[in-house]
């Protein structure tokens, strides 16, 4: 089992793993989320794993992480290059990617997509997770988007204006390429923000969610199995 440790020990180090089936994910997905963790874990390290990408988005996704703290190597920011949209008939080399990645790093937290996600990429990445990762603490989050696949999440991160206001600015700077994008709508993000803020009483006006579908611990340290 690997601990995650609250209050008193945040002076322990912390290794994250953040994963999404596609460049900008991670970024809508938990971006308020990572700025928070910086603040709260001073020995703080984090891994990213995008598994679809093209060269253009690739140049978007390292220039996003450096902004978010990630070390600009090819260690800390790994990106696959499997095929927009074709994720779950590419399964196996899926996959086995997902394993080295597991290997390499022990996270001690992992962010993923939702399970209830109904972007079929999403999907596959979310139940991968679930197969390499059996022992940790893993947050689901969540994409907004025309599916309507929303649900009720269990778990929150208050945010407050400042953490809104430069995860939207990164999205929005470092990635011109999904500009034009229906999906990409940065008011719409910051909405989804302000309800999980409300239904999260967050001080700050704003909160992420996530899905945490097993947790054990006590009063001091939460640990998944």
């Amino acid at each position: 089992m690997i601990p995650m440790l609250f209050g008193a020990e945040r002076s322990a180090p912390l290794k994250a793993l953040f994963l999404g089936a596609h460049c900008d994910d991670i970024e809508i997905g938990c971006g308020g989320t990572i700025l928070r963790l910086r603040e709260w874990y001073p020995n703080l390290e984090m891994r990213w794993m995008v598994f679809s990408s093209t060269d253009e988005r690739r140049a978007e996704t390292q220039n996003a992480a450096a902004r978010f703290g990630i070390d600009d190597t090819e260690e800390a920011v790994r990106i696959e290059r499997f095929r927009d949209g074709y994720l779950p008939y590419e399964g196996a080399a899926v996959k086995e990617a997902m394993h080295r990645q597991s290997r390499d790093f022990a996270p001690h937290v992992v962010f993923t997509h939702f399970r209830e996600d109904r972007h079929q990429d999403h999907r596959v990445v979310s139940d991968l997770t679930w197969n390499a990762f059996r022992d940790h603490l893993i947050f689901e989050y969540e994409i907004p988007k025309w599916d309507g696949d929303l649900g009720c999440p269990n778990f929150f991160v208050p945010l407050d204006d400042a953490h809104v206001a430069s995860k939207l600015a990164i999205i929005e700077e470092e990635y011109p390429s999904q500009a034009t994008k229906g999906s990409f709508a940065l008011e719409a993000f910051r909405g989804l923000m302000a309800i999980r803020g409300l239904e999260s009483k967050s001080r700050g006006g704003y909160a992420e969610a996530f899905y945490c579908r097993k947790i054990v611990g006590g009063m001091d340290a939460a640990i998944a199995r």
